[in-house]
């Protein structure tokens, strides 16, 4: 048996969990915060509910991961670094290059790099992580997973603007999607929970966290998804705006006399959402706690749902029907009250949910009520798990 270990490396944040392959037995899991800036901390948690935290410096992603994996020595979780035998690394952008997971050499690593501009919060972090990793296991299968690829499947009635067709020829100026990772992985626990096929099923799955995306599944294909040409689109988020009139920004520039593009990309990426609209946190915890005092925060929970219900039914359309709503990430596996909101909100359709079964939070679960003619479920995303097992596939490849 050899030990995988999957990664997802932020521009500050180093995050990782270590399986036990082929059984998929979780052996630790954990990150490392603020890399680079003061106040820098190293989370693990192994064994039987144990943890570590160690607050120090932390300079850049290479001691983060020699922070990591000296802690899986020390624990006694590996004996030594021979005993990983793959690393899989999440990318979020592969544009229309890479169709599916790839093994990393130097080629891909340039070529992810060159799609920075697609995802330029994303991209670089994730080839920081895959640089440092490379640096101290240089000789271990090293595979990426992208979160594009499952959108791959997007028919180009879906995935083009309408903008100059060559544009989209020359630069690749279209729809890529995001969170492929997490959509196609509770899709096909959802299908399981169903007790059907996937082949066989009309799904939406609503990843709603920090960063929010719903996507449209068709036997078992991504046939729509919110997310645009970045993460920035879609629906409203943690600090990022979702869909915004174009002239908009332009017109936000001017008043604020911002002659940088980039800079207006970061207020919508960082400055927007929730936490835009609220002024009060970019949780949606702190949100819910404020908004009976806070008209703001109020406000806020109402676009937040309202933007859901809008592509929901939209999606709902276009597939013609709709079997299940999943719900997953942090938000949709423990926000209770939002799945009451966004189901309420959809009970046209003929959604209701059962008020018992919704105070699960991140279990599986099927939280419908008996006579809901959509089935309303709870699968916890398990990326992580996801992109392992793309690694142990590269493994029976060899």
């Amino acid at each position: 048996m050899g030990k995988t270990i999957s990664i997802n490396a932020g521009s500050s944040s180093f995050k990782f969990k270590l399986f036990e392959m082929p059984s998929e037995k979780v052996l630790a899991s954990g990150q490392v915060d603020r890399i680079g800036i003061d106040g820098s901390s190293f989370t693990i948690m192994y064994g039987n509910e144990q943890n570590m935290r160690i607050e120090r410096p932390v300079k850049d992603h290479e001691v983060a991961v020699n922070m990591v994996l000296d802690a899986l020595i020390d624990l006694k979780i590996i004996k030594s670094y021979d005993e990983i035998t793959g690393i899989g690394h999440r990318v979020v952008a592969g544009g229309e290059i890479f169709k599916g997971s790839v093994r990393i050499t130097d080629k891909v690593i340039k070529q992810i790099e060159s799609l920075s501009e697609y995802a330029p919060l994303h991209n670089p972090a994730n080839v920081m992580g895959i640089r440092a990793m490379q640096d101290v296991l240089p000789n271990v299968l090293s595979v990426a997973v992208f979160d594009t690829s499952f959108h791959e499947t997007l028919p180009p009635k879906n995935y083009l603007y309408s903008i100059p067709y060559e544009y989209y020829q020359k630069y690749g100026a279209r729809k890529y999607g995001a969170h492929g990772t997490s959509h196609q992985s509770v899709a096909q626990d959802a299908a399981k929970l169903l007790g059907k096929p996937l082949d066989s099923l009309k799904l939406i799955t609503l990843h709603l966290g920090a960063g929010s995306s719903i996507d449209a599944i068709l036997h078992g294909k991504s046939y729509d998804t919110s997310m645009g040409f970045t993460p920035v689109s879609g629906i409203t988020m943690a600090t990022r705006s979702g869909d915004i009139d174009v002239s908009l920004v332009n017109f936000l520039m001017e008043k604020l006399h911002i002659t940088k593009f980039s800079e207006m990309i970061k207020i919508l990426n960082t400055k927007s959402g929730l936490l835009g609209i609220s002024g009060i946190s970019s949780d949606m915890r702190d949100v819910l706690e404020a908004r009976h005092e806070s008209i703001r925060a109020q406000l806020a929970v109402e676009i937040f749902v309202n933007n859901i219900v809008k592509y929901v039914g939209a999606y709902i359309a276009e597939m013609r029907g709709v079997d299940a709503l999943v719900f997953t990430a942090g938000i949709g596996e423990s926000g209770i009250s939002v799945r009451r909101l966004i189901a309420n909100a959809l009970d046209y359709f003929g959604v209701k949910i059962d008020e018992e079964k919704n105070q699960v939070q991140g279990e599986l679960c099927d939280i419908s009520a008996p006579d809901s003619k959509v089935k309303v479920l709870v699968v916890p995303t398990n990326e992580e798990l996801a992109i392992a097992r793309e690694v142990e596939r590269f493994k029976g490849e060899a």
